[in-house]
């Protein structure tokens, strides 16, 4: 991502956004009024507006863009400086992105993207209209152009799709001395340059050259004997998400991305590997809600229905079987009223239990932490950990049961319904994720939903059904 753009101060994008809602405020009510003064007034806050957002960085104004309805974001977008607008399409949410192209016309949006880097033009390629493409493409240089379908012969999740071409390479069989000569040729070295990329003369990685070893080694020194192996190679088909995880590992700051022959092909840099692990987390966030995805929160009514009517769908069927469940013991809760107040302890207790039990499998599928010889085991260690706190809580809740309604054998069926569905919870929250990844899907996909229908449903049953044989 650019890092043009001036910062404020202190960076607090909320008391910035606080600022842009003000501004548009006043700059309404001088809108409806018809006194002198008013034409004045308003001139005075779009002056003021103008130049707080020339004065954010892209990555700021993105945030008060998300954050605000379209009416007023419009506003706020056409007064965005034209030079701006790409950087700022970069740095907002793919929905938001979507409402602020169709505003564009085909001129400003290839005013917009035409500055981008190749791998920033293949992030927006997908959202651009069809009918820019060509324009867009035939105005480019043959270099960019190839780089750009380069990017773009790659899937999102990949690292081909995401891998940057603007780097600095060096060849091994040159001094250090000549390296220094050749980089103050640079106006200015590409964004997150931390090595040199080593090459020899076929352009086959051959190693890496930090820049600090540059500075404090000789300069008569050659190249290849201070350059170092690099480890932390990539290529353009590995999952990007497992390559950001490197990235966090190794603290790494840029990486060579080199082909199946070993040729350096470009370079993937830290601010990409932020974005994608970003959006991972947001994404199985959503995923864990039922959410299909990323929505823009001002979305018209349609568009959010049509993101969640699937899970809620699904939600109202399994309601409905809790449901059922409780009717088949009327006749028990008729007798015993207690067991109304008491049955959504147990059930809401398992719904938490699950969670934090499906939390932690999707976290340790998506670090690939989980293999088949694994599972049996964690399934256990997990059912252990559901029977202790089942036990313990169970005992507790049970007590008060006791004490509240001087029946001691309803608090012993409520310890047992407790720890029963505790330990249902536990079964679930390792076996829905397992499920889902045997069957291709995302683990998160509707877990929440999911392991909240199985610990009410099961807890509604077992607590009821102890109650009927137990206490009627």
């Amino acid at each position: 991502m650019s890092e043009s753009g001036a910062r404020s101060p202190a960076s607090r994008p909320h008391e910035q956004l606080d600022t842009i809602i003000e501004l548009l405020r006043r700059l309404h009510g001088f809108g409806q009024l018809a006194e002198p003064d008013a034409d004045a007034g308003f001139r005075e806050t779009e002056v003021e507006l103008q130049r707080l957002l020339d004065s954010l960085h892209p990555a700021d104004i993105a945030y008060a863009l998300e954050a605000l309805p379209r009416n007023d974001r419009l506003t706020v977008w056409h007064r965005v400086k034209a030079d701006r607008d790409g950087e700022i399409l970069l740095e907002v949410s793919d929905a938001v992105r979507e409402s602020l192209i169709a505003d564009m016309d085909q001129g400003e949006i290839l005013a917009a993207v035409e500055p981008l880097d190749a791998d920033e033009l293949a992030d927006l390629v997908d959202d651009l209209p069809t009918a820019v493409l060509p324009e867009l493409m035939a105005s480019l240089g043959a270099q960019q152009r190839e780089r750009v379908q380069a990017a773009l012969s790659y899937p999102q999740d990949q690292v081909g799709a995401l891998m940057d071409f603007e780097m600095v390479t060096i060849r091994e069989d040159v001094s250090l001395e000549t390296v220094l000569r050749y980089l103050r040729r640079f106006d200015e070295l590409p964004e997150q340059t931390d090595k040199l990329f080593v090459v020899n003369h076929e352009n086959l990685l051959t190693g890496v050259l930090p820049l600090h070893w540059l500075l404090v080694n000789s300069p008569e020194k050659m190249v290849s004997e201070v350059m170092a192996p690099d480890v932390n190679t990539f290529h353009p088909t590995d999952d990007a998400y497992e390559v950001a995880q490197a990235f966090e590992r190794y603290d790494l700051v840029t990486a060579p991305v080199v082909d199946g022959g070993g040729y350096l092909i470009g370079r993937i840099t830290i601010d990409a590997m932020v974005d994608v692990l970003r959006e991972e987390s947001e994404s199985e966030a959503l995923s864990r809600g039922g959410l299909r995805e990323e929505e823009d929160i001002f979305a018209s009514v349609w568009k959010s229905v049509r993101n969640r009517w699937a899970w809620l769908a699904i939600n109202l069927v399994t309601a409905f079987i809790a449901s059922r469940v409780i009717g088949l013991f009327e006749g028990s809760i008729q007798n015993l009223v207690a067991l109304a107040a008491l049955m959504p302890i147990v059930a809401g207790i398992g719904g938490n239990s699950g969670n934090q039990t499906i939390t932690m499998i999707v976290r340790a599928l998506a670090l690939d932490q989980i293999t088949p010889a694994s599972a049996r085991r964690l399934w256990g260690k997990e059912m252990g950990v559901a029977l202790f706190n089942g036990l313990v809580w169970g005992g507790v809740i049970g007590l008060v049961a006791w004490l509240l309604y001087d029946n001691l054998a309803l608090g012993l069926v409520m310890t047992a319904a407790m720890t029963l569905n505790l330990v249902l919870a536990a079964f679930c929250g390792v076996g829905i994720p397992l499920l889902m990844m045997r069957l291709g899907r995302d683990p998160a996909m509707g877990s929440s939903v999911l392991i909240t229908a199985m610990t009410d449903s099961g807890g509604f049953f077992i607590f009821l059904g102890l109650a009927t044989l137990f206490l009627m």
